[in-house]
């Protein structure tokens, strides 16, 4: 999908040249999630997954981060890095999942398991990894549960449809699951996957664990609808190191269509496909080359965080930092 196709007006050529030099005045670094428009992407000094850009936020040396994501996201650069501005091109740009737990119902759900360990997904807001003991991304939220002893009880949220994947994987019955989820994902159903996947047996599929299609993609494998080795439950920077790996002529792709231009530059050879061609994210999309000029010219919109708050939840942020994997996240 590109600007022009969403009814804008087309880009200036020069419009990449001018952020450049913005970025240079400002002392600012651009940051883009694999699920931002093409253009944006293009653009940016970085582009990658939650985990990989959290890093990225926590090293650099740049006194201004410019975040084309979602809030969380945002807040998470800020928390890591709380002596930087840290800029969103659209600060209403928010996330259903990480609004699908709040606070005080964490809070609540800890009464309820006073020993249990919190472990939450990244994609969540700063209030809640306040109240959290380590985050966690797709890619390593099976390493970050198994590092917990057998026998403390677990709290996953937000995500049921990660927290299914771990809980599958772990073998755990100790972990409780949030009933949240992302309405993206969530809409990616089992009934278009199997139609897609019939209609391109050779095909490989590449799942993000936050989908609702996960549990059909392994039924698929397990009842010979699908080869298992062409079933791959992956964050989305696995699916990158997939794509670059891959020997399929084809790959569908279950996940947030933006994801679709990292992968076709990865490996321009494979044909990938969405699952579901609908699977875009509204918020994800509200970051727009205008917006972005706009930012670095004006130097808005900021994020912050309590400062309170944010020490709260940088130890549990940091955890997932250790944890997690190279070149893998959300």
């Amino acid at each position: 999908m590109t600007i022009t196709e969403l009814g804008a007006p087309p880009l200036r050529a020069d419009w990449a040249d001018e952020v450049r030099r913005l970025a240079r005045e400002r002392d600012a670094v651009v940051l883009a999630h694999n699920y931002q428009l093409p253009e944006i992407q293009d653009v940016a000094h970085h582009t990658g997954d939650s985990l990989a850009l959290s890093r990225i936020a926590a090293a650099a040396e740049e006194s201004t981060i410019v975040f084309c994501g979602v809030h969380f996201m945002a807040e998470t650069a800020k928390i890591l890095a709380p002596e930087k501005t840290v800029l969103i091109p659209d600060a209403a740009a928010g996330c259903s999942l990480a609004d699908s737990i709040t606070a005080d119902q964490l809070r609540e759900w800890k009464t309820e398991h006073p020993e249990a360990v919190v472990v939450s997904y990244v994609n969540t807001t700063a209030e809640v990894k306040a109240e959290t003991d380590v985050c966690c991304t797709s890619s390593n939220a099976v390493e970050v549960v198994e590092s917990i002893p057998a026998d403390r009880e677990v709290l996953f949220l937000p995500d049921q449809f990660l927290g299914a994947h771990v809980r599958r994987v772990t073998g755990r019955d100790n972990v409780h699951v949030w009933a949240g989820e992302c309405h993206v994902h969530a809409g990616i159903n089992g009934a278009e996957l199997t139609a897609r996947a019939a209609e391109d047996p050779e095909a490989e599929l590449f799942i993000h664990p936050e989908c609702g299609c996960a549990t059909s993609a392994l039924y698929l494998a397990g009842t010979g609808a699908v080869e298992p080795d062409r079933v791959r439950i992956l964050s989305t920077g696995g699916m990158l190191d997939a794509a670059r790996a891959t020997r399929a002529k084809s790959v569908l792709v279950a996940t947030e269509v933006g994801m679709l231009h990292q992968l076709r530059l990865a490996a321009p050879e494979v044909e990938f496909r969405a699952v579901n061609e609908r699977a875009s994210c509204r918020y994800m999309k509200m970051i727009t080359p205008e917006k972005l000029l706009r930012a670095l010219r004006e130097g808005r919109d900021e994020v912050t965080v309590d400062p309170a708050t944010a020490a709260r939840g940088r130890a549990a942020v940091e955890r997932m930092i250790a944890i997690g994997r190279p070149g893998g996240g959300e």
